[in-house]
């Protein structure tokens, strides 16, 4: 069955259910294996790579090269114990796991302020204005941690594949469910996804080898194929590509290099790579999990980064919030369907760009999409180059449009 992270906020009875899920499931609980793993295969102390993890002690939530060096080693060892099943990971590990990994269960308990004070004032005897601050205290810790570690937001659901609100059922329910979707062929196993696990084994490897030289990278791996992204700035910058190049290469596992601009990257005032185009806001539209979750990440290498809706519906409300460039649409979804969100789409914002990639589609349907607008019609399997080349040819398209009416 799948490994499973699970976070909680305070107050919402993280460690009881954490206890019955993996005393149904018959799981084992991997925290200290991940640090103890760590620790001797690195000769590090566990305390300070609790601390570097939970961003505790003297990281406090910021990142630093002593730091980074401590996630590196982590990231090894998670790497490898994730290699077997059945096991539960809590707290800030689970966010440094690959969304690509498609039998990883990701959740997320969560509840509202009323019943998280209630809680604190029933369970430790707080008043209620003493269980404001602390509540308070904690939800800064665990965002700023996670910003820190995945440069994303806490509460964004994209991290998860649950959101369970606790306040709105009772604990053993909770666990019930839980346990069911650990269970499902959703999350079962796959050849893919355990090519996908051994993928981040590989990473988790060159990245530390790297990260301990004092280097500030990010690293993918496909199937022996690594790309590093460079997070710092060199005055030869072609020097440090080769240097990062000859140092992976002499990784087991690892068939080939390259080398893009990191995602913290910062620009001097003269960019080494003048040549590099910050590139287009996409969002990938898919309900096949860990197709959508692979795409996104092999486009990441491409320089092509990429957010991420699971349905139509998902997609559209997160256009109210941040409007992308271009959308990568699949057409068959549950709920609202690819043909009608792309109407939607358009109505809405006739000028992003929207390139259906389906395995279902039909000529029918294909007509139809071209003439609400759709920029190309694709079907899977497609050739993620070939889509990259297409995604910056709309990119350019809209951008010329703007430039046009402006």
């Amino acid at each position: 069955m799948a490994i499973i992270t699970i976070v909680s906020a305070s107050y919402c009875h993280g460690d009881e259910i954490v206890s019955q899920v993996i005393e149904q499931l018959g799981y084992e609980r991997l925290d200290d294996l991940v640090l103890s793993t760590a620790a001797e295969k690195f000769n590090l102390d566990r305390d300070k790579l609790r601390h570097a993890l939970n961003g505790s002690g003297p990281f406090k939530y910021r990142q630093s090269k002593d730091r980074d060096k401590l996630l590196a080693c982590l990231e090894v060892a998670l790497a490898e114990v994730i290699q077997r099943d059945d096991g539960v990971i809590t707290g800030m590990g689970g966010y440094l796991i690959p969304g690509n990994i498609a039998h990883i269960l990701r959740v997320c308990l969560v509840a509202d302020l009323p019943y998280r004070v209630a809680q604190a004032v029933s369970s430790e005897g707080l008043s209620e204005d003493q269980a404001h601050e602390r509540i308070k205290d904690y939800d800064q810790q665990l965002v700023d941690n996670v910003m820190s570690l995945v440069s994303r937001s806490v509460y964004d659901e994209n991290l998860y594949d649950m959101m369970l609100p606790v306040d709105r059922s009772d604990v053993a329910a909770t666990v019930k469910l839980i346990c069911e979707q650990a269970s499902s062929d959703a999350v079962r196993p796959t050849d893919w996804s355990r090519i996908h696990a051994q993928d981040f084994l590989l990473s988790a490897r060159v990245k530390q080898v790297l990260t301990d030289a004092g280097h500030n990278v990010e690293v993918f791996s496909e199937n022996g194929r690594v790309t590093i992204g460079i997070n710092e700035r060199a005055f030869m910058m072609s020097r440090l590509q080769e240097k990062l190049k000859r140092m992976a290469r002499e990784i087991e596992g690892v068939t080939d290099v390259e080398t893009k601009l990191g995602t913290r990257y910062t620009a001097p005032s003269i960019n080494p790579w003048e040549d590099i185009d910050a590139g287009p806001k996409v969002l990938l539209v898919d309900d096949e999990k860990e197709f959508v979750q692979t795409l996104s990440q092999r486009l990441k290498t491409r320089n092509l980064e990429s957010s991420i809706a699971y349905d139509g519906e998902q997609a559209l409300d997160m256009l109210k919030e941040d409007v992308p460039d271009v959308i990568v649409l699949d057409l068959l979804m549950p709920g609202i369907d690819g043909i009608e969100t792309l109407r939607r789409v358009k109505q809405s914002h006739p000028d992003v760009e929207v390139i259906i990639l389906t395995g279902h589609g039909s000529d029918r349907e294909q007509e139809e999409a071209e003439d609400l607008g759709a920029f190309a019609y694709l079907r899977k399997p497609v050739n993620v180059n070939e889509l990259a080349q297409l995604m910056r040819e709309a990119y350019s398209r809209r951008q010329r449009r703007n430039q046009d009416n402006g």
